[in-house]
Order: C-alpha cells, then sequence, then structure tokens
C-alpha cells in the first residue's frame, strides 16, 4: 500500500528549500539605524542627571549645590541600618536613627524634583503625613485603651481618604510646576 502524503507536505518543503543560509540572511538584512544623538551639553553644567528620561531638563539644584549632603544622608542610614539590624534589640536607636536619615535624604530630592515640576513624587510625598497620620492615631487609640485590632483597623479607614486627597493635591501642584518648567523653556 502506499503511502500517502499529509496535506502540509509540499509546503513545508518548498519553505524548507527557501530557507537562506546564515551569510545570506545577514546580506539581506536591513543596515541598523542611526543612533539618536544625544542632547548638546549645557556648558559647565552638563552632569549624568541632566539625562533622566523622567525628567524634563535639568534637575534641580539643592542650595548647598556641590555638597551631595541627601546622598550621604542615604548612605549614612543605610550603613546605621546595617549595624543597628546586626545589634538585634540593642541595636533599634541606630535602626531607627538610620530609617530616619535615609527618609530625610529621599525627602529632600523628592521635594525638590516634585515641587520644581522636574519629576512627579506624588504617592511617596503623600505616603509620608499618611503614614505619620496612621502612627499618631494608632498612638492616640493605645493610650485610651482600644483593642489591638482596633489599633490597626481604625487608622487605616481615614488613610485612605487622606491619601486619595494628598495625591490629587500633590499631582495638581506637579502639574502647575511642569507647566511653569515647559513655559520658561520655550521664552
Amino acid at each position: 500500500m502506499a503511502k500517502r502524503a499529509s496535506p502540509g507536505a509540499g509546503r513545508r518543503a518548498r519553505k524548507r528549500a527557501r530557507r537562506r543560509t546564515p551569510a545570506a540572511a545577514a546580506e539581506s538584512r536591513p543596515s541598523p539605524q542611526p543612533q539618536k544623538r544625544s542632547r548638546p551639553a549645557r556648558q559647565g553644567t552638563a552632569t549624568h542627571t541632566d539625562r533622566d528620561p523622567g525628567g524634563f531638563g535639568a534637575r534641580p539644584e539643592a542650595p548647598w549645590h556641590p555638597f551631595p549632603l541627601a546622598e550621604l544622608l542615604i548612605l549614612i542610614g543605610l550603613i546605621a541600618i546595617a549595624v543597628g539590624a546586626s545589634r538585634g534589640a540593642n541595636g533599634l536607636p541606630v535602626l531607627l536613627a538610620g530609617v530616619g536619615a535615609v527618609t530625610i535624604g529621599t525627602l529632600d530630592f523628592s521635594i525638590r524634583e516634585h515641587m520644581s515640576g522636574y519629576r512627579a513624587h506624588s504617592s511617596l510625598l503623600a505616603a509620608v503625613p499618611t503614614a505619620l497620620m496612621h502612627g499618631g492615631f494608632a498612638l492616640l487609640l493605645s493610650a485610651l485603651g482600644a483593642p489591638s485590632a482596633a489599633l490597626i483597623l481604625a487608622p487605616l479607614a481615614l488613610d485612605f481618604p487622606v491619601f486619595a486627597l494628598l495625591v490629587k493635591l500633590f499631582r495638581g501642584r506637579f502639574d502647575d510646576a511642569r507647566r511653569e518648567r515647559v513655559q520658561a523653556a520655550r521664552r
């Protein structure tokens, strides 16, 4: 009995015959696109932070510009967190000081970037006062003798609306600052 070829066998054979060798495939490839030109550097002020894709224009400088205070606070805070965590319960003050230093360093550049319209940090900036409010409300409930479940759940009822309101306000402030920044760049 003669074996019948499957319906697609002829098509597959033709495809195999048309396959190219690697050298022929390389010749037929289109030439690579020319690389995009980077924007020209401003005289004396171009740094690696000017090429940031998320921001518009140059990153705002701190009042203490040549001194990297925020970066040093974050570095010192990370070292303090590592030291405090390695000491266990005895290292709690060092751990908390490290968390505070990292928080202050992060908030420093986040507030500057956000308020100048360089990059939006609405959620981060809204989370900090919300967390502080949550902690204060939980401490107040604890002082009043509330049960432990209420210490967690009751502040959460306030956290979500406060966070949403703050995000909306911070986003509006950023949009205004970004419009001002764009208008200033067009002049």
